[in-house]
Formats: structure tokens, C-alpha cells, sequence
């Protein structure tokens, strides 16, 4: 099933986007933005505001650097998808005011809409694997990459508080749906669909990066603590990957499939259309009686409501209970391949057995022997070592390439040679020399040296 991530426009465009937006940095902006793909804060994709967020903010770009931001941003969503992140940070513009009367004038370093954070993780490159992300307050959009061949844009969160603000309203489609499907089942299907009287304060996965196979909502959202659930709240609420609650999509008429359908389409057609045709092909593909549909709270709009679509791929939830049902978090997962875990894995194991073209490329086929010492392969046949056992994407550097004038490979150690006065402008190479560097590219004057991959 590794073809449903196959998304090779949508990956291409990706790159060329990131390739310019990189580009575009200085040396400072540069370092902040790039992460190897095995930082643990790849997995840190909650959208609560923080002190401690990773990556550029927007305020910290020029015109022209925001503009391909959102050039980057376009490419991983679909026009809708597009315009409901364009509102959700226009959002913010809304609570700042609301929210300046009790928390002062302060509340506008944090409540506006450029304080969402860029950030790449591993090498964006040709057949290589890596990943960017765009996160801030109620948005939090992931992608994976992997050896340029698939693409996984999950979790993919987007929230809206208020839920709806004179014509900003990015979420109504999900709610409005949901609430009419829920609507029409009657009472004996009806009954069965609510399976708690209590929404959660949030989703019952929370944010964790992977979903276990079982988890339980938290008794407050973070930082919320006028609205709080009990113990016993919690268990009716529980999530089973083996065990779906709620009804069938089989119990339902033909034009409650279409509404069932038209929910689960709000979610994945946030996607790119090459990418959405292939996840609807699969959850389609599965079959309609593979497909839960859960409630759980209020039964009407303007008081606390949740809801959640399982399949044995995705899972989508929503989750409306803050304020009286005027805090809106959604959120669309991949119960496999959440920032690319599974398919991550495959990738890693594939490499360590037969190699990979960015090394093999790169590699004498038959290394000469009176190469010097210290960079000949002395590993056995077929043998890679540690480093590249754990992750291409922690090899940032490939060899001379366009722009890496100031590194030359000698792939046979993982390893590679800096050149004392060449013309840096990689990120690697920056953080170790740091503030020696002008505009992304001065000449380094740290001696030559070889560098630990």
C-alpha cells in the first residue's frame, strides 16, 4: 500500500520551493531553520502557543522570503486547504484584540498572524529524505519525505478560536456536516453513534507523534482549565486502534455514506489533489463498513461536542468542547505513517541492506590503491556503517553539488573534508563558524578539516 504516498508533482514542487526558500536565508536564519531528521523536536507537533517553538518565525522574513514560504505552503495543500490556513492565522489578528482588554498590549507579540514557525528537518534534495514543517497556533501542518518518493502530510491539525468571526469561519464545513449527518440517523442509530455524554476537552489521541493502541483524552487541554472531564469520562472516551467505536458506515442509507464521505473529503482534500485521489482511493478501497463514525457531548451547536471518523488507516477527530463549543481543534492522522514512522523504517532498513544511489554514486566501484589511506572503504562488502544505518537524513552534506562549494565529500567514512577559504553557505558549516560568514556566503576561516557527518 506504499503507492497511496506516492506524489511525485507534489514532492517536486516542494523541493523547488524549499530549495529557494533556503537559499534565500542568511547564515543566522539559515542554522535556526534546518534540523537534522532525527531531532526529537520533529515530533513535537502540538499547536498551543510556546516560548520555546523551533524553527524562523515569519516576522523574521523579508517580503520576498514570506512570499515563498507561502509558495511552499500552496504546494502542500489544496486551494481550500490553502485558504483555511490563510484564515486560521488571520485568526489570531481576532484574539489579539479580543484578548488585549484583560491581558494588555503584551499579547500582541504572540497573537498575530506571522508567529508561525518554518522549520526543515534532513537534506532536501534529489532522492534523499526530509522534511519541513509550518507550525503556530492552531495550525500545525507536517511533512515527510522519503528518498524523494513519498510523501506523508500528517498529523495535519488545524484549529479556529474563535470558531467563527464575522466571515472568517476556516472550520464550519466540518462542523455543519457532522452535525446534519448526526442529525439524520434517528433515534436507535443515533444512540448508538454517542458513545459518551461528555465531549473531551481535546483529542482523545492528544498530540502524541505516534498513536498507541489505546489512548485516553487528558482531563483539561493545556492551559484550559475551566473545562475538565472525569476519570470515568475518560474511559467512555477511550481510542482503540483494534476496536473502533461508534456505528458502521454499512448501517448507513446511501445519503448518509455521501455526508459520511463529504466529512472525511473535508479532511483529506486539505491535501494536494494528487495526494488526496490516493487516500480517498484507499479508505473508499477498504470498504464503507470499515469506516466508524463516533459522537460524543452535546447534540447541538453552541455546547461542548467531539466527533471522530476511524478507518484502519486514518483517523480523523474534532474536537469543539472550550467556550461552549467556540474553540475548534480537527485534525487529520495516518495510524501508520504519522510523519512518515512506517514508512521511515522500510526506508532505513532498505538502505542498510542494499545501499543507496546518493552513496553509491559517489562510491569508486573499484577503489584505487594508491588512494591515501585514511580514505579508502575498509568496511566489508555490503557493511554500512552505524551512521548511515540510523538515517540518510543525518548525512547533510552529498558531495559537491550547485551552492556546496565549501564541502567536498569523501563518502567511504561518512565523513567530510572542510576547505579552509572556500565559500561556505551551508548549514553545517555556518554553526561551526558562526558569525564568519555574511550574508549565507563568506569565506570560512576555520582550518581544513575533516567533519563528522
Amino acid at each position: 500500500m506504499n503507492n497511496v504516498y506516492e506524489a511525485p508533482e507534489t514532492i517536486r514542487k516542494m523541493l523547488i520551493a524549499a530549495w529557494a526558500l533556503i537559499y534565500s536565508l542568511g547564515p543566522e536564519l539559515r542554522a535556526e531553520a534546518m534540523y537534522d531528521m532525527d531531532d526529537p523536536r520533529r515530533f513535537d507537533w502540538d499547536f498551543i502557543p510556546k516560548p520555546d517553538r523551533v524553527g524562523v518565525p515569519l516576522h523574521r522574513l523579508d517580503s520576498h522570503q514570506r512570499t515563498l514560504v507561502h509558495l511552499l505552503l500552496a504546494a502542500g495543500l489544496s486551494e481550500r486547504g490553502y485558504t483555511q490556513a490563510l484564515a486560521i492565522m488571520s485568526m489570531e489578528n481576532i484574539l489579539r484584540e479580543r484578548e488585549t482588554p484583560a491581558l494588555g498590549v503584551a499579547v500582541g507579540d504572540f497573537r498575530h498572524s506571522d508567529s508561525y514557525f518554518i522549520s526543515f528537518y534532513g537534506r532536501p534534495a534529489f532522492e534523499d529524505t526530509w522534511g519541513w514543517r509550518l507550525l503556530g497556533h492552531h495550525l500545525s501542518l507536517s511533512y515527510t519525505i522519503i528518498d524523494q518518493r513519498y510523501l506523508t502530510m500528517t498529523p495535519s491539525n488545524m484549529g479556529a478560536q474563535p470558531a467563527q468571526a464575522g466571515v472568517l469561519s476556516p472550520l464550519s464545513r466540518e462542523e455543519q456536516l457532522a452535525f446534519e449527518l448526526l442529525g439524520s440517523l434517528g433515534a436507535a442509530l443515533g444512540k448508538r453513534a454517542v458513545i459518551h455524554d461528555v465531549a473531551p476537552a481535546d483529542y482523545c489521541t492528544r498530540q502524541v507523534p505516534f498513536i498507541g493502541r489505546a489512548e485516553y483524552p487528558d482531563f483539561v487541554d493545556l492551559g484550559i482549565p475551566s473545562y475538565q472531564i472525569t476519570e470515568h469520562d475518560r474511559q467512555a472516551l477511550k481510542f482503540e486502534k483494534d476496536r473502533p467505536a461508534g456505528i458502521s458506515g454499512v448501517e448507513l442509507d446511501e445519503g448518509q455514506r455521501r455526508l459520511l464521505s463529504d466529512i472525511i473529503d473535508c479532511y483529506i482534500g486539505r491535501a494536494p489533489e494528487e495526494v488526496a485521489a490516493r487516500h480517498r482511493e484507499r479508505v473508499l478501497g477498504r470498504g464503507i463498513d470499515s469506516v466508524y463514525f463516533a459522537w460524543a457531548g452535546a447534540t447541538r451547536q453552541a455546547a461542548p461536542h467531539y466527533y471522530r471518523i476511524q478507518t484502519p488507516d486514518i483517523l480523523i477527530e474534532f474536537a469543539n468542547a472550550i467556550d461552549s463549543g467556540n474553540h475548534i481543534h480537527s485534525v487529520w492522522r495516518d495510524l501508520r505513517n504519522d510523519l512518515g514512522h512506517d514508512l521511515l523504517i522500510s526506508s532505513r532498513e532498505r538502505i542498510a541492506v542494499h545501499g543507496h544511489h546518493l552513496d553509491t554514486r559517489l562510491t569508486p566501484s573499484v577503489p584505487d590503491s594508491e588512494q591515501p589511506a585514511e580514505l579508502q572503504d575498509t568496511r566489508e562488502p555490503g557493511r554500512v556503517d552505524g551512521r548511515r544505518a540510523v538515517g540518510r537524513a543525518q548525512l547533510p552534506h552529498r558531495g559537491p553539488q550547485v551552492g556546496l562549494d565549501g564541502l567536498r565529500a569523501q563518502p567511504e567514512f561518512g565523513r567530510y573534508l572542510h576547505v579552509a577559504g572556500a565559500y561556505c553557505h551551508e548549514p553545517e558549516c555556518i554553526q561551526l563558524t558562526r558569525g564568519q560568514s555574511a550574508n549565507g556566503r563568506g569565506r570560512c576561516s576555520r582550518p581544513a578539516r575533516q567533519v563528522a557527518a
